[in-house]
């Protein structure tokens, strides 16, 4: 029987830590988008999540590009 490829990370382990953060956050109604202003509050999982990633990003963890 032939060996599987390894497949390479497409995520760091450590932005997951940067996702479960923000979900933290979220959950406990402290998650917040945008500049401020009435309507700030982060208002689904999907954004929470989009969030985390974008946090990891920025301090340069692997995290493949946005989509367009």
């Amino acid at each position: 029987m032939a060996k599987k490829a390894k497949k390479k990370r497409r995520y760091a382990k450590s932005s997951g830590s940067d996702v479960k953060s923000e979900m933290r956050r979220y959950k406990k109604g402290a998650a917040k988008s945008g500049r401020g202003g009435k309507d700030s509050k982060v208002k689904s999982k999907k954004q929470a999540i989009a969030i985390g990633l974008s946090k990891a990003r920025k301090k340069g963890k692997k995290v493949p590009k946005k989509k367009k």
